[in-house]
């Protein structure tokens, strides 16, 4: 589906103040950062286009009235950090002036940014822009969406959030740029899977819509609650990545799921065979069911013969146990 930009007709933004020199080499996770930060800002200009740029005491803005995350990586978030504190913040955040409260913002996309800037103890950079709570979804939603910053379950969270709140699948598939079948299967996720256990297991981000999608049908099969709260509260699960915690939940509720074949005992076997070896009979009997399977030539027609005369052969055996009876 094509992204609809709600903030089109805007100028471009001037980034140059904030290319500062860095004064020392950036290595591993920070260099990625700085990277990251430079596409971020190529995206945000097809957002802030022509508006200006204000700096903002990060107390006045609070945070988007729809969260779309299961909390931050500190490891990328200190490294954030760690690369605005080195080059600045070359992108701004967008926010709205909040709806209830004068004087106060609302973030619409970048709270991660306005994080830091707290951290840091500077003021944030920003364009305020006037919108309604619909626009507002729907941009903070693309904005993630074209960063590809948010995982699968994030994002049927964000959708069912906004289902809850009563925005139409239109509103819901355009802030995710996704289409109506793989929002049909965001929603069955998430209504399958209680939000605390979504909680409990976080953002997951090298996991797929196809496994969350397993694991789902997994935990809604009502014998699996037992098995799902006793893997969540095994000591050391909190400790692990969200992934280890998911491929954990996973593989111990496809091990139980695996259909296990009933042991028949054995019983007594026996054989028997006309002289002639024209049918050969297997005899089982395991005190709970008896069967006779008969093999050669024969088989198929003295088998009719016996089963035409079952009735017959029956009221003898009847005859021979009321003898033994008396």
């Amino acid at each position: 589906m094509a992204r609809k930009n709600f903030l089109a007709g805007l100028g471009d933004i001037d980034l140059s103040q904030d290319q500062a020199p860095t004064p020392y080499p950036m290595r591993g996770a920070s260099k990625t950062m700085i990277r990251s930060l430079d596409e971020m800002a190529k995206q945000a200009e097809k957002f802030l286009e022509g508006e200006a740029i204000v700096e903002l005491d990060p107390e006045q803005v609070d945070g988007s009235f729809i969260s779309d995350r299961l909390g931050d990586d500190q490891g990328e978030f200190d490294a954030l950090v760690e690369a605005i504190s080195a080059q600045g913040q070359n992108t701004p955040i967008l926010v709205r002036p909040h709806s209830d409260v004068d004087g106060r913002y609302q973030v619409v996309f970048g709270h991660r940014r306005l994080r830091a800037a707290k951290v840091l103890g500077r003021k944030v950079r920003a364009v305020v822009k006037q919108m309604d709570d619909r626009t507002h979804v729907i941009v903070q939603g693309q904005e993630n969406s074209a960063r590809a910053n948010l995982t699968f379950i994030e994002r049927a969270l964000f959708a069912k959030r906004l289902d809850e709140r009563g925005y139409d699948r239109e509103v819901i598939t355009t802030a995710l740029a996704t289409n109506a079948a793989s929002l049909s299967k965001m929603m069955s996720v998430i209504e399958r899977v209680p939000l605390d256990l979504v909680g409990a297991i976080g953002a997951a981000p090298s996991i797929g819509r196809e496994r969350w999608l397993e694991l789902s049908l997994l935990v809604g099969k009502a014998s699996n609650a037992a098995k799902v709260q006793g893997v969540v509260a095994a000591p050391g699960f909190a400790e692990t990545s969200s992934d280890e915690r998911f491929s954990a939940l996973l593989n111990v509720l496809k091990r139980s799921s695996k259909t296990v074949k009933k042991t028949e005992l054995p019983g007594n076997v026996g054989k028997w065979q006309p002289s002639d070896r024209s049918v050969a009979a297997e005899i089982k009997d395991t005190g709970k069911s008896f069967s006779i399977s008969m093999k050669a030539k024969n088989a198929s027609r003295f088998g009719l013969f016996l089963s035409a005369r079952l009735d017959t052969l029956y009221a003898e055996f009847l005859q021979v146990e009321d003898k033994h009876g008396d």
